[in-house]
């Protein structure tokens, strides 16, 4: 006999049917005028990791809220990290009734705001950005993924089909959005424990809600002290690693040592690893690759990840 029990599925099944744990996020978008709104969501997670010419993550709303009709009309938003803070989290729940415009709910807003930095930089408009955030993903909408461009806002009430099946409208009350990743800006504080390596007391304080609502509350989980478990090390034999190596590039070719700092890679990542060595070696007019070279090469990669 089954040790579990079957819940029947309904509508919102990650908050009737499931406690499923989800990050909390304010997304930040742009109204008609130029202001910045802010709505609370959790069904935010990444889409495109790699492989792709960009990166991107995924955003599921109701298509008649603030949030969805704003990206709807101009494409852009700001997914903003807060700290497990009750205060701001007391915020985030304040922001989340249905319904109301952002001329009700943002004048009694307590969030502090900042311009975007790519805004500063580029002079278009973009939605703000959370000064109490940890960190943020500005992000632009996907229109052309699954031909959503004839998605368009000014419908509150339900939209009718025919419905897009991954991105834009999405069901008669339902919008998924895929958007681009433009940058991802942190505290300098956690952006340094990134780039010069991460221990438990560096990981950010981030609360995680549950899904789960019942009549009254949100529920969240506060966070607590990280614990650390060591990956398994799945040394590849040399010759393995040389297999893969002999067949990145017809001219360009390894030593031995080169070859044995890349021996802890796993498999699946191997093919990348060496491709960008081979980039970097033809653009330095390197054909035999060394030891030396691949520090030179790791150097390279730790700096570029600092700049981002």
């Amino acid at each position: 006999m089954s040790s579990f029990e079957n819940l029947r599925i309904v509508d919102n099944f990650y908050q009737t049917s499931l406690f499923f744990p989800m990050p909390t996020v304010i997304v930040s978008t742009l109204c008609e005028d130029g202001s910045t709104s802010l709505g609370p969501y959790s069904l935010v997670q990444p889409y495109y990791i790699a492989g792709k010419e960009f990166y991107a993550m995924l955003l599921n709303c109701r298509n008649s809220s603030n949030t969805a009709q704003h990206i709807l009309t101009n494409g852009k938003c700001t997914l903003n990290f807060i700290p497990d803070d009750p205060k701001l989290f007391k915020e985030a729940v304040k922001l989340s009734w249905p319904g109301d415009t952002p001329e009700d709910k943002m004048p009694k807003c307590n969030f502090k705001m900042e311009t975007s930095l790519l805004e500063e930089e580029t002079g278009e408009k973009r939605p703000m950005v959370l000064t109490d955030a940890i960190q943020a993903i500005e992000c632009t909408w996907v229109r052309e993924l699954d031909h959503a461009e004839d998605c368009k806002p000014g419908c509150t009430t339900g939209y009718e089909g025919p419905y897009h099946d991954f991105n834009g409208i999405t069901s008669k009350f339902g919008a998924t959005f895929i958007l681009k990743i433009d940058r991802i800006i942190m505290k300098k504080k956690y952006a340094d424990a990134i780039i010069n390596g991460v221990r438990a007391k560096d990981f950010p304080p981030l609360p995680i809600d549950y899904g789960y609502r019942d009549s009254k509350n949100f529920w969240f989980h506060k966070k607590t002290k990280m614990r650390a478990e060591l990956l398994p090390i799945r040394k590849q034999s040399l010759e393995s690693v040389r297999y893969a190596a002999d067949r990145a590039d017809d001219k360009v070719k390894f030593t031995d040592d080169a070859l044995e700092t890349i021996l802890n890679v796993p498999r699946v990542f191997l093919p990348v690893v060496l491709k960008g060595c081979v980039t970097w070696a033809k653009e330095n007019n390197v054909d035999l690759v060394t030891a030396e070279h691949m520090k030179i090469i790791n150097d390279k990669r730790a700096k570029e990840k600092q700049k981002k």
